[in-house]
């Protein structure tokens, strides 16, 4: 057997067809009948060819690729965005490259080092965390679409939810449930910040004392440390919104374990992200569910969509799911 790899000249001899049949079969939208296509497919899977798309690049301009920018494998919440994102992906005919971004909040350096392999584009659940990270990141020319973000330029889309709303109806739950002295575990991140300002107007609309606001860091860790000094703080809160859900875990943990406290007889506990641990019967946490699936879908169909003059984000709803941690209702 000869070892020249098999061009489509050979698929065209086999489907007795011509090359610019075979060149037809293999491009997205050309004009061919669904049998000739089929014949062609079927000569090409034979003779185990696949198609150079290096000349459709280089005549298009476009590679088909679309880089998919995830944070740490840690947190479950970023294994539930690149499925979604995947799956979004794969529906709109793209191609994937799969880069690990270093931080769980910052894409700013990641964008310039994808520029030498010719994306179409950039998707991902991180943030860009300036403006001036984002003016370098547009000055690629690359579409760039972030979830929760918050900062837009002519190159840059956000999809996000209405965090501020999702704060207030943390609060609004817990407080209508009880509780009288509320706390948020954040993060530094555009979309944490959203939340605990909306959080805090509405326990401020209700009369309350100001949240009590420490850091989480987005994982487990942080959210036991921040349950530890919710333990020794005086007075100590009953209502707690967190972040993320690996943040509320820790905190009910440390106020169970390290504090023989009552969740939620003792402190009600809301999380964000609606990640499967949530649901595991241990916790049952409420949690915030920002609807990963559409957001991912709208984010690549953003890709092909010039930003807007107004440069307004696209907003998904998001889903509040009550489980065990929050006292039921009246």
């Amino acid at each position: 057997m000869s070892d020249r790899p098999i061009t489509s000249h050979d698929v065209a001899r086999l489907a007795g067809v011509s090359q610019s049949a075979v060149s037809r079969a293999f491009t997205p939208g050309a004009s061919i009948s669904p049998a000739l296509r089929a014949k062609v497919k079927a000569a090409a899977t034979r003779l185990g060819y696949q198609p150079n798309l290096l000349p459709r690049m280089m005549v298009q301009g476009r590679s088909g690729i679309i880089a998919l920018v995830i944070g740490g494998a840690y947190n479950p919440f970023h294994a539930a965005t690149l499925e979604a994102f995947s799956r979004a992906l794969q529906d709109a005919g793209k191609r994937i490259m799969l880069v690990q971004g270093e931080s769980d909040r910052a894409l700013d350096e990641v964008v310039g080092e994808l520029v030498g392999y010719r994306v179409d584009g950039v998707v991902s659940a991180l943030s860009i965390l300036s403006q001036d990270a984002a003016d370098a990141i547009s000055a690629h020319r690359i579409p760039v679409v972030t979830l929760n973000s918050g900062i837009m330029t002519d190159y840059i889309h956000v999809v996000e939810i209405d965090n501020a709303a999702a704060g207030r109806a943390a609060a609004d739950m817990m407080i209508a449930r009880g509780a009288r002295r509320l706390a948020y575990v954040g993060a530094d991140s555009i979309a944490s910040r959203a939340r605990q300002q909306g959080y805090r107007a509405a326990i401020e609309a209700a009369g309350l004392p100001a949240p009590l606001c420490l850091s989480g860091d987005l994982d487990h860790g942080g959210g036991l440390l921040a349950g530890r000094e919710m333990l020794a703080a005086s007075p100590r809160p009953d209502g707690i919104f967190c972040v993320n859900d690996l943040t509320a875990i820790g905190v009910i943990d440390a106020l169970r374990l390290e504090g023989g406290l009552l969740i939620p007889a003792d402190a009600q506990v809301v999380g964000f992200d609606n990640i499967p641990a949530a649901r595991w019967p241990a916790y049952g946490l409420t949690t915030i569910d920002q609807n990963v699936e559409i957001m991912a879908k709208r984010a690549v169909e953003l890709l092909e969509e010039p930003v807007k003059e107004a440069r307004r984000p696209t907003v998904v709803d998001f889903t509040f799911i009550e489980r065990c941690t929050t006292r039921p209702s009246a």
